[in-house]
């Protein structure tokens, strides 16, 4: 049952501020959000290695704990399992696959294909975690396709 009110705070966060409503493939508009955030803040502020790869992290993990209740609320409030337009998984899988990635163009790219890959794909044990309960599963699916592009794009980093 579709709620009359919402909560706002947990659909801004879990559409990652309208980013989710766009179409078509509203997952992969989250992706591109989360990605040029990435790269904006890395070009602007000129961390070091690790300061961008501990930041990045933190971001990750900032957003997963966030988006597990913002998950919960925006899917039971819109009466879906996994509604489509909650993105802010999107957001903490692509910013795990980007935690060691160099701050460049073609490196955030790599890890937007791949992460997209892997998220669209779901192969095992990813798709497993979509049986968890309501937000826990929305996310973790996403943060273990995450951790896999990261896995993936580092090997592939030492020829690209």
């Amino acid at each position: 049952m579709l709620h009359p009110r919402k909560t706002i705070w947990a659909w801004v966060l879990g559409t990652w501020f309208g980013s989710g409503l766009l179409r078509p493939g509203p997952g992969t508009y989250g992706s591109a959000a989360a990605v040029l955030l990435w790269y904006g803040a890395a070009r602007a502020f000129h961390p070091g290695w690790a300061a961008l790869a501990v930041g990045t992290a933190l971001a990750a993990l900032t957003v997963t704990l966030i988006g597990i209740p913002a998950a919960t609320i925006v899917a039971r409030e819109a009466g879906s399992e996994d509604p489509g337009f909650v993105v802010i998984d999107e957001v903490a899988g692509q910013w795990i696959a980007l935690i060691a990635v160099r701050p460049d163009w073609q490196h955030a790219a790599l890890a937007l294909v791949l992460f997209r890959l892997f998220d669209i794909w779901k192969p095992w044990p990813i798709r497993r975690l979509e049986a968890l309960p309501a937000g826990t599963g929305i996310m973790l699916d996403d943060v273990a396709a995450g951790a896999l592009a990261l896995a993936v794009g580092l090997a592939l980093a030492r020829w690209v």
